[in-house]
């Protein structure tokens, strides 16, 4: 199986300069891999440039700049076009599809924050035998690095990625060959309901609160953004420090709530996969559920348009990426793999409408938490009826309903 491991680097400050820097020139490679293939599709009749093409320029273009491109690895700088190439891909595809085309677009190096080297020994070196108890990672153009190892690596290092995250730096690496780790089995099996007022609700009916961590640092990140809004635009040349740290600021707002839901995220799944053998859950169409509503066009007056819950349909939305089910489903999947439990997707139509005890489906069987059948009147919380539903449709083998 495949794993990914990030560890914090402990970089120097000439380090953290060269890494900057390296950062910096890839940007610079990739805007101007984009340039060109916006140029020969523009002014030599639709003509495309292909990764092999540009690939095949690396070597005239580190000799030319030996100070700015020359210093890093051959690799890397082909992992960057290979980078931009699989945005082109994704732009024909969806142009075919008939979706928004979304055209690359240029990167500012605030917006620049990876360098991938695929192969380990191959520009980058792991250290996997670390000297005096401290790992380090080896960079051609940047030297050794300390790195802040809290767990061990398990398996074959394929790739090695250096990421900033303000002014963090981290380590990402992608290992195959990682030995599975099953947990003894419980012979337990449950169906989970996702949502909003709680996290998530078992089939036992155990409730999970929703932490709203982007709810909770709605306030502070509120004022960092109208503090952001005061400073006029400027080049990046002209930004002041106060205008650095305002703008810092929002970013750390942002990375806080999103670590702390990744956290919730991580300690849920695994109290699962702890507990349970089988888990069945909904195959949840996130982008579809958060989808803003269509106008609706008023036919006796042209040119205005009718109420149609646009602000209400919002709320909702912003609710449902904050609680992060796909991030959590994400999770969640991996976790029973390593431990050999088996995860079912089900389908999610009507779990919480239909009755447990005679199937009765009617949408006036649930009204907010509060679930009461109208034809046999069995009553529930809505949430465990849903997760119920849920494990019944996998095929697990539960209690039968009280």
């Amino acid at each position: 199986m495949h794993r990914a491991y990030k560890f914090l680097l402990r970089p120097t400050v000439g380090q953290v300069q060269a890494l900057e820097e390296m950062l910096r020139d890839h940007c610079s490679l990739y805007n101007s891999a984009l340039q060109e293939r916006r140029d020969a599709y523009r002014h030599r009749s639709k003509t495309s440039v292909t990764y092999g093409q540009q690939s095949a320029q690396l070597k005239e273009i580190r000799a030319f700049d030996p100070e700015r491109q020359g210093r890093w690895s051959f690799s890397s700088q082909q992992a960057t076009l290979r980078r931009l190439d699989k945005a082109f891909r994704a732009f024909y595809r969806r142009v075919k599809a008939g979706e928004r085309p979304g055209y690359p677009r240029f990167r500012g190096v605030n917006w620049f924050d990876t360098v991938e080297f695929p192969k380990d020994g191959d520009g980058c070196r792991w250290d996997s035998t670390p000297r005096d108890t401290v790992t380090r990672v080896r960079l051609q153009g940047v030297g050794h690095i300390r790195v802040h190892q809290h767990r061990p690596v398990k398996g074959r290092v394929k790739t090695v990625s250096v990421k900033r995250e303000g002014r963090r730096w981290y380590v990402v690496l992608a290992c195959d060959n990682v030995p599975a780790e099953p947990l003894p089995a419980t012979g337990a099996v449950t169906g989970i309901d996702m949502g909003i007022t709680h996290f998530l609700t078992t089939s036992e009916g155990t409730h999970v609160q929703n932490p709203r961590h982007g709810r909770r640092n709605a306030d502070a990140l509120a004022d960092a953004q109208r503090a952001l809004k005061t400073f006029p635009r400027r080049k990046r040349d002209d930004r002041t420090a106060r205008h650095r740290r305002a703008v810092e600021k929002v970013a750390t707002l942002h990375r806080k709530a999103r670590r702390r839901r990744l956290d919730h995220a991580h300690k849920t799944a695994l109290a699962l996969v702890r507990c349970y053998d089988q888990v069945a859950h909904e195959r949840l169409n996130i982008a579809n559920m958060v989808r803003a509503p269509k106008p609706k066009p008023a036919p006796q007056t042209p040119g205005t348009f009718l109420p149609n819950g646009a602000a209400a349909k919002a709320g909702l939305n912003r609710s449902i990426l904050d609680a992060g089910w796909g991030v959590f489903l994400g999770i969640l999947a991996q976790k029973a793999e390593s431990a050999a439990r088996v995860l079912i997707p089900v389908d999610p139509r009507n779990t919480s409408r239909t009755c447990p005890r005679c199937g009765h489906v009617d949408a006036r069987n649930r009204d907010g938490e509060r679930f009461q059948c109208t034809s046999c009147d069995h009553r529930d919380h809505a949430d465990r009826v849903g997760a119920w539903n849920i494990a019944h449709r996998a095929g697990l083998v539960l209690p039968d309903v009280a």
